[in-house]
């Protein structure tokens, strides 16, 4: 059955008597930019052609076609694949590199201007409007395939891990991220669509000279329409060096997530408890986005995160540096360093931190959480007053059983570093143990 299924694919690659292999690669070059790709070699032994690699529409053998003097290699068996769902993360690391759309063009046109006529064509005219019609073709296919294969190998978004889903519904701006793809995939049509007609055009040439002057339109056709459009390309490339910048973080190892109101001394933190150098400024907001550290203890490395800070409001007002954060929290398995400054300096007061903190530590009951009280040593003693009011032992003492640091003093780093390391020891075997239940 296998051999009457090959046997009938030879047949349908059969050269009749009279007709050129360069004729059939001219169709056969139209029928890969309709989406018809069969990673095939063809010789010409006189009326039969002998195929190579044929394979069945499940496979994912590569090979590459020179019908029209450029190898790009072109895939079968993916269409109507479903997407594959990302478990784990790391997909922005692997996102196709994209080329500025200049040097796309410069490319093309090189490869485009070196496509010869086909061989034994003795008639001017025909062999003029046959290198005019393949140089045409080649165009196309040289400004096509690329944009085809960016938007085939940027990942669908729905398919991501829900924290990189985040990030890019957060960098970018929501239904950004699409947008950018459907105008290169709409850029893509265009460059098709008007390839094939000025080919088309240039192929019906009666003379030398209109052929030449078909071509020269057909290659201003076709780079005007791709200068128009280019904009997409560059937002592409913007969209690919964002993603590919963004912090990696391994769901396998333990990650401390430093949390806490803006300008309380969270970056001051990471920069001594890792190897994260963020900036430090004394305004609020100065951390904006995920910035990653790692700490090695007893040759264990942990990861450390560095997120923006978060404000006394409900969730739909926040701003999307606020809402990182929450997706950390959220998608990531991260033990908790929650950072409270009382000495009123950092421009939220204890009161709205008090709030906000109450909130986060109901909504993430689930983590490893570890107060401290940075700036100790700006605070004042203050008299006893209500001891039993929650919110007052929040301003005098902070949270019950938190540390008191101070960065310009070094007061209480060496028990909060100990309690960090216990608390990533903690995070290790509670993420070991959630491996282990799903995989039994």
């Amino acid at each position: 059955m296998n051999g009457g299924r090959t046997f009938n694919l030879l047949q349908q690659w059969r050269i009749p008597p009279g007709q050129s292999l360069s004729g059939r690669r001219e169709r056969l070059g139209y029928q890969m930019l309709k989406g018809h790709f069969f990673p095939v070699k063809v010789w010409n032994f006189r009326s039969f052609c002998c195929c190579q690699e044929l394979q069945s529409n499940v496979g994912d053998v590569v090979e590459k076609s020179s019908a029209f003097g450029s190898d790009i290699a072109l895939k079968i068996g993916t269409q109507g694949k479903p997407a594959q769902n990302h478990k784990s993360l790391g997909a922005f690391q692997k996102l196709p590199i994209v080329m500025p759309s200049i040097d796309i063009l410069t490319s093309a046109k090189r490869k485009a201007r070196n496509v010869p006529p086909t061989r034994g064509i003795a008639n001017l005219a025909k062999r003029e409007r046959n290198k005019g019609a393949k140089q045409l073709d080649a165009l196309m296919k040289e400004l096509a395939v690329p944009l085809r294969q960016y938007t085939e190998n940027f990942p669908n978004k729905q398919y991501l891990h829900p924290y990189e889903r985040s990030l890019i519904e957060l960098t970018l701006g929501d239904g950004n991220y699409e947008e950018v793809l459907g105008r290169v995939d709409s850029l893509r049509k265009k460059i098709v669509s008007i390839g094939k007609q000025q080919a088309s055009l240039c192929a019906q040439s009666m003379s030398k000279r209109e052929a030449e002057e078909r071509l020269n339109e057909g290659l201003k056709k076709i780079e005007e329409v791709f200068h128009i459009g280019s904009i997409a390309v560059e937002d592409l490339l913007h969209v690919a060096k964002t993603l590919r910048a963004m912090p990696v973080v391994d769901l396998e190892k333990p990650t401390l997530c430093l949390v806490g109101a803006p300008n309380v001394g969270k970056s001051s933190l990471v920069r001594i408890l890792s190897t994260g150098k963020p900036e430090v400024c004394n305004y609020p907001f100065t951390t904006r986005g995920i910035l990653m550290g790692h700490i090695v203890l007893n040759y264990e490395r942990f990861q450390v995160t560095d997120t923006p800070g978060l404000l006394m409001r409900h969730d739909e007002d926040r701003n999307n540096l606020e809402r990182l954060t929450l997706a950390v929290l959220s998608h990531l398995p991260t033990a908790v360093l929650y950072v409270h400054d009382l000495s009123g300096e950092c421009g939220t007061s204890p009161d709205d931190q008090f709030t906000t903190y109450k909130e986060m530590r109901e909504r993430f009951s689930n983590h490893l959480w570890l107060d401290v009280v940075s700036k100790c040593d700006l605070l004042q003693v203050s008299p006893a007053s209500n001891l039993e009011d929650d919110l007052e032992k929040y301003k005098s003492f902070g949270p019950e059983g938190a540390i008191r640091v101070s960065v310009k003093s070094e007061f209480g780093l060496p028990e909060l570093k100990e309690r960090v390391h216990d608390m990533l020891i903690s995070q290790m075997a509670k993420i070991r143990n959630e491996t282990n239940s799903k995989e039994s």
